[in-house]
């Protein structure tokens, strides 16, 4: 028989208080059924140059989401990717390459 004051007595405390907090994120991608909503970051993977995240995701169960469709993705662009900032773009790279022009 085991006494409640037994030196086997469980901790009170849990393998996930022992981990870091990793926080929380906020889902941004247009479409996701989760937009707007507020997310624990249950653990993070690295793929390829990007993240990952692995988060509770209340009645669904763990949700995992890419870096690009959360609030700690990379910023938006300065300005939208247009025929006229390509443009600029062909310009610029044939005046470092002194090239006159794109052939194919």
């Amino acid at each position: 028989m085991v006494s409640e004051d037994s030196e086997f007595r469980r901790s009170s405390h849990t393998t996930r208080s022992r981990k870091p907090a990793l926080g929380s994120l906020v889902v941004i991608h247009p479409f996701h059924p989760l937009r707007g909503e507020r997310l624990e970051v249950l653990f993070v993977r690295r793929v390829g140059t990007g993240r990952i995240y692995v988060c509770e995701g209340g009645p669904l169960g763990s949700v995992s989401l890419s870096e690009d469709a959360t609030d700690r993705g990379p910023e938006p662009a300065e300005r939208p990717l247009t025929v006229e900032v390509l443009a600029a773009l062909v310009a610029l790279i044939a005046e470092l390459t002194g090239d006159q022009g794109v052939v194919r």
